[in-house]
């Protein structure tokens, strides 16, 4: 692409994957109310704050496990066995593994009016899918979305921090100053690249899990423009480019 082409200085145009691209979330949350559905049987769920537990054990087990389904479902087995104090039958125990099996095989859904953003954003810029958790369940959903003939490049990584953008920034040959990154997450796709020097354009999922909603990002962070939808995104990528916010 010839760069005389490109906005402003923008040169780079990074995507988040889950909640961005496509829905992700919502099948979270649905295996985590048939967890609860599954130690009814066993507590009561009033008393014991099964989503906090369950939090906490995700929490303690990321740096082990990573991010993504198969790590929330070792994290509900041994929440499981730790709030029924261990009485919890063979049974259930693999009721839960099944639900993790049924979430890792979620339809890929995009977010409507996403395939028409990117395709009008790629016609302009280089651009980046910058994705983490599992890194089969990425690929899978990667390419069942039928979005990965638009990107420049495809990066699955196990956390979105400083250290990872600036990686991926170097690899790409380009600055913090010309790269935006397109996300849901205040905490893993926007506040690392904020950070390092780059913009960020956030565009809400209506449903955040717990860990992604705690960030650093100031409510009038001048780097930073949000978005409703989609069909937004190109619009506010342009008056990143333009200058000044």
């Amino acid at each position: 692409m010839d760069g005389n082409d490109m906005l402003g200085d923008i040169r780079w145009v990074g995507f988040d994957g889950d909640d961005t691209l496509w829905r992700s979330e919502d099948y979270y949350r649905q295996a985590e109310a048939d967890f609860e559905r599954i130690l009814s049987a066993y507590i009561d769920l009033a008393d014991s704050r099964t989503q906090q537990h369950l939090l906490a054990v995700e929490r303690r087990n990321l740096k082990i496990f990573g991010y993504g389904v198969k790590g929330m479902t070792l994290s509900m087995l041994e929440s499981a066995i730790e709030l029924t104090e261990e009485r919890i039958s063979a049974r259930d125990l693999h009721r839960v593994i099944e639900i993790g099996r049924d979430t890792l095989q979620h339809p890929v859904e995009l977010i409507p009016g996403m395939r028409e953003a990117v395709e009008r954003i790629a016609g302009r810029y280089e651009i980046v899918l910058i994705t983490k958790g599992d890194l089969f369940h990425q690929e899978a959903k990667i390419a069942q979305s039928g979005l990965a003939d638009l990107f420049h490049r495809v990066e699955i990584v196990s956390e979105k921090d400083p250290p990872t953008y600036a990686r991926v920034l170097r690899e790409l040959g380009t600055v913090p100053d010309a790269f935006v990154m397109v996300g849901n997450s205040l905490r893993s796709d926007i506040a690392p690249v904020i950070e390092l020097g780059g913009w960020g354009i956030h565009m809400p999922y209506h449903v955040t899990w717990a860990h992604e909603a705690e960030h650093s990002v100031l409510d009038d962070e001048p780097r930073l423009l949000t978005v409703e939808l989609p069909a937004q995104i190109p619009d506010a990528l342009a008056k990143i480019a333009a200058g000044p916010l």
